[in-house]
Order: structure tokens, then C-alpha cells, then sequence
């Protein structure tokens, strides 16, 4: 793991950051965390800890982000406001602090219809927003009530951004609404159409966005074709052009094809201004994240040199 923390470098923006979903669990024991962990921590400077993705039951977001941090990783954990009021999700800000947890990054989150448990009730008692605000509060020592925490948590708060959701203006607006909460970073939702993640960056770079908070789009590793139709059919918000899904399926090497595609689109991301990192979803766990950071110079195990060489060219 890189020396640097991860607020450090979103600040500083001396070289992109490399953030990456980690795995969730369904129990077991801290053995096979330490294993996922000691293959992934090398090579980002942070690891996004989820909150039932999917609307799938998991692990809890806060046992995992202190079993993380714990075993020497650096978590970001994520709180989605669909299954717990205000109350509970305060108490897990303040809990997790506590442990030293001190990344945090809000999102509504997907419908229970998303899930395999679709008769579960939502919650939605606060807004993306809204829990930034709640986290900027915990942040300055005082719960949403006004009541105030013996001990003041630092907090390096964050949220989420879909390029690619209509209305597109909207999504621009909303980002700069999240900042102004609060956020200090913004992890992009995956977008397959370049022409939409410009101008998004472009409508954050014309109103400040990209200034007051480190945005980074999210590429996702897929081994063929198959998952990009199954994202582009079954998951919200996720839309996959069919001339994207067709360059894979009819490739000699559908796995390759698909790790160059990912890789033409970090290259691309990394070229926009005011893009000052990159967020990786890896649902091949073949070793392609760790080519993919090695090959391109980029996150904690880069040289000075091969950082910079690439800042250079991402932004030529």
C-alpha cells in the first residue's frame, strides 16, 4: 500500500488515484479477507467496501470496512440509504470511526427489485445528498439532531454520479449539489459511451466540480460478451451500446478483447480534464486489474517516473 492515504493523494492530485471495488463475503473468516486483500492492496490506494450491493444481502459494511482496515488496508466505506434510517446509519458512521475508519462514500442506492429479496421494504429516510450532509455534521462533531459527540471524527467524505442518466444536465447539477454537501470525491457510475463521460466532465469542469472534488470514472473488467448484454438488459442505470458487446462477442479472444477494451477506456478517462483518477470493478479476478495498473503505470506499485511519463500523456 502506498505511503500516501488516499485523502492525500485525491488533495493533491500528484497522480491519479486507483481505487477498486472489494469483494464482498457472506461470513466465513478473516482468512479469506486477508487473501483478497493482499492481492488487490498493492496496486490501489483504496478499496471500496460495499453496502449490500445489488440489493444483495452481504456481510455488513461496517464489520468489513474494520476487518480491512484492521488487516492494513485503506477501506472506503460506502452507505447506501436504502435499508436504514438515519439513526441506524449514524450509528454505523460513529461506529466504524471509532476503528479508525475515516473514508466514506454515500449513495441512495439500487431498488430492492435489483435484488433476490424483492418483497424487502426501503427505507430511504435520507437522499444521497442528504447523507452527505449527515456525514459533514458527524464530521464537525454533532448528530443530525444537533446533539453533540464527545470525540470529532475525521471524516474524508465522498459520493456517486451516473453520467450516462437522463436528464443529462441533471446529473451535472447534482454532482455540484453533492459538493456542496460536502463531498471531496465522486466515484462515476460505468459508462460505455466516451462521448457522455466528456461532456460530463466537461459540465463539471465549467462549474467547479472537478476543482472542489477528485472525480473518478469506474471501468469494469469482464472476461466476454455475455456480462456487457447482461449489464446493458438488467442493470440500472448501466446502458452497453451494441456495437460494444458485438467488438467482443466476435473477437478470436473474447477475454483479451475485453481486458483491451477496459484498458482503451482507463486511457481515455485518464486524458479528460479535470478526471483525477480511476475506479476499477473487477469481475475477472484473473490477475487483469494487476496487469492493467503494471501496463499503464499507474497506482502505488508505478515508479515516480512511470507516473509521471503517464500524466504526461493522459493529458496531451
Amino acid at each position: 500500500m502506498t505511503t500516501n492515504t488516499f485523502e492525500e493523494l485525491c488533495l493533491s492530485r500528484e497522480r491519479p488515484v486507483v481505487t477498486a471495488e472489494f469483494n464482498s463475503f457472506d461470513g466465513g473468516d478473516l482468512s479469506a479477507v486477508e487473501k483478497a486483500l493482499s492481492e488487490l492492496s498493492p496496486y490501489v490506494d483504496g478499496v471500496n467496501i460495499t453496502d449490500n450491493p445489488a440489493a444483495h444481502a452481504h456481510a455488513s459494511n461496517t464489520a468489513m470496512a474494520i476487518a480491512v482496515k484492521t488487516l492494513g488496508g485503506n477501506p472506503i466505506m460506502q452507505i447506501v440509504c436504502r435499508d436504514k434510517n438515519r439513526l441506524a446509519i449514524q450509528a454505523d458512521l460513529v461506529g466504524a470511526s471509532m476503528f479508525g475508519i475515516e473514508n466514506f462514500c454515500a449513495l441512495t442506492g439500487d431498488d430492492v427489485t435489483a435484488g433476490d429479496e424483492k418483497e424487502a421494504r426501503r427505507v430511504f429516510d435520507l437522499d444521497g445528498p442528504q447523507l452527505i450532509v449527515v456525514m459533514n455534521g458527524i464530521s464537525r462533531g454533532e448528530y443530525l439532531s444537533g446533539r453533540k459527540l464527545k470525540h470529532q471524527p475525521h471524516m474524508f467524505i465522498g459520493a456517486v454520479e451516473n453520467p450516462t442518466a437522463p436528464p443529462l444536465d441533471y446529473r451535472v447539477d447534482r454532482a455540484k449539489k453533492k459538493v456542496e454537501a460536502g463531498a471531496k470525491f465522486i466515484q462515476l457510475q460505468i459508462c460505455y459511451q466516451p462521448e457522455m463521460l466528456e461532456n460530463f466532465m466537461k459540465g463539471c469542469v465549467a462549474n467547479g466540480v472537478a476543482e472542489r472534488a477528485a472525480i473518478m470514472p469506474t471501468v469494469v473488467f469482464t472476461k466476454s460478451a455475455r456480462p456487457l448484454g447482461f449489464m446493458d438488459k438488467s442493470v440500472p442505470g448501466i446502458s452497453v451500446p451494441q456495437d460494444v458487446i458485438d467488438r467482443v462477442a466476435n473477437s478470436e479472444d473474447q477475454a483479451e478483447e475485453s481486458y483491451l477494451l477496459v484498458k482503451e477506456q482507463v486511457v481515455h478517462a485518464l486524458s479528460l480534464d479535470g478526471v483525477a483518477g480511476i475506479h476499477l470493478t473487477d469481475f475477472r479476478h484473473d490477475g487483469s486489474l494487476q496487469r492493467l495498473t503494471q501496463e499503464l503505470g499507474i497506482g502505488p506499485k508505478s515508479s515516480n517516473n512511470q507516473q509521471q511519463e503517464n500524466a504526461n500523456a493522459y493529458s496531451s
